[in-house]
C-alpha cells in the first residue's frame, strides 16, 4: 500500500528572481557575443541558446497551492510525494503534478428500496460527510476515490438497513425510527471502515430518509396506530387499577362504608368501566340500600 510522503519544495517567491537574473544575464551575454566579437564563436552562441531554454524550461517548475488543497507529485509515473503547505512552491519542472482538494464535502445517497431486519420493504437514504486524509492512496489505491465513496456508503447503508427492523414491537429492542443516533454511529464506522483503504476520513453519517415503500405504507401504519392503541389501552388499565385499589383503600380507613366481597367486586366493576371506557358512560341513582 502506498503511504503518503510530504515533499519539501522550495519557495517560488526565491526561485523566479534568481531564473530572472539568469535569463538576463544570459541575454547580455548573447547580445554582447554576437554584436562586440569580431567573430562571434559558434559553440558560445549555441551555450547561450541552450542555456536560456533551460532557464524558461525552469519555470514550468512553479506551482501554486490553495488552502485545504494539496498537490500530488509522481515523475515517470513514480509516486515522488505530496505538497500539502499552501502557497507558490517551485520543484522539478518534469514532475507530474495532480490537484486534489482536502475540502469537508457531502454525499447524499439516493432512496435505496432494501428489505429491514424483518423484511419489510423500506426506502432509506443517508448523508455521509468526508473529506481526503491520505491524498497517496486515494490516488493509487482506487480508480476514483469519488465513485467509490458514493458506492460503498451506499452498501453501507443498504447494509445496515438489514440489520434492524423499522420499527421495534419489543422492548429493548434497536430499530432504524426510533434508535437513531446509534443508528448514526455504527453507519459511520461501517462506513469509515470501507472507504479507509481509499484514505477517505468520515466525519459525520446520518440517515436523512426513511419510510415504508409505498406498497406496504398504508398496513404498516394501521399496524402503527394499532401498536399504540394497546399501549395507550395498558396504560389506561393500570391507571384505573390504581385509582379503585386507592378508592377501596379510602373508603376502607375512613369506615366511610363497609363493603363485602361480593359488593367490592361490583364496585371495582363500575370503576373500571368508568375509567377505561372510551366513551361517557350513564349514571345510575341507586335510592335504596346496597343491597336491594
Amino acid at each position: 500500500m502506498i503511504r503518503e510522503r510530504i515533499r519539501s519544495t522550495l519557495s517560488g517567491w526565491l526561485v523566479v528572481p534568481l531564473l530572472l537574473a539568469a535569463i538576463a544575464a544570459l541575454i547580455y551575454g548573447f547580445v554582447t557575443e554576437t554584436t562586440t566579437m569580431a567573430s562571434p564563436r559558434g559553440w558560445a552562441i549555441a551555450g547561450y541558446m541552450v542555456l536560456l531554454a533551460l532557464s524558461a524550461f525552469m519555470f514550468l517548475g512553479c506551482f501554486a497551492v490553495n488552502p485545504n488543497e494539496a498537490r500530488v507529485l509522481q515523475l515517470f509515473g513514480k509516486y515522488a510525494g505530496t505538497v500539502k503547505t499552501d502557497g507558490f512552491h517551485w520543484a522539478n519542472p518534469l514532475l507530474r503534478r495532480k490537484r486534489m482538494s482536502l475540502r469537508v464535502r457531502n454525499f447524499e445517497s439516493s432512496k435505496i428500496k432494501v428489505n429491514d431486519h424483518e423484511g419489510n420493504p423500506i426506502e432509506i437514504a443517508a448523508i455521509v460527510v468526508w473529506r481526503v486524509s491520505e491524498t497517496a492512496e486515494a490516488s493509487f489505491e482506487v480508480d476514483d476515490y469519488e465513485h467509490y465513496v458514493k458506492v460503498q456508503s451506499e452498501a453501507a447503508v443498504r447494509n445496515l438497513s438489514t440489520q434492524y427492523p423499522y420499527d421495534a414491537y419489543i422492548e429493548g429492542q434497536k430499530s432504524l425510527r426510533a434508535n437513531t443516533l446509534e443508528i448514526a454511529d455504527q453507519l459511520k464506522v461501517e462506513v469509515q471502515d470501507r472507504l479507509a483503504k481509499a484514505g477517505v476520513e468520515v466525519l459525520e453519517a446520518r440517515i436523512n430518509h426513511l419510510a415504508y415503500s409505498p406498497e406496504i405504507a398504508a398496513a404498516m401504519l394501521q399496524r402503527q396506530q394499532a401498536g399504540a392503541i394497546i399501549a395507550a389501552r395498558q396504560r389506561i388499565v393500570e391507571g384505573a387499577v390504581g385509582m379503585v385499589e386507592m378508592a377501596l383503600e379510602l373508603l376502607s380507613r375512613r369506615e366511610i362504608v363497609e363493603l363485602d366481597n361480593e359488593r367490592k367486586a361490583a364496585m371495582v366493576s363500575n370503576l373500571l368501566v368508568v375509567l377505561c371506557g372510551d366513551r361517557n358512560t350513564q349514571p345510575v341513582i341507586n335510592t335504596g340500600t346496597i343491597y336491594q
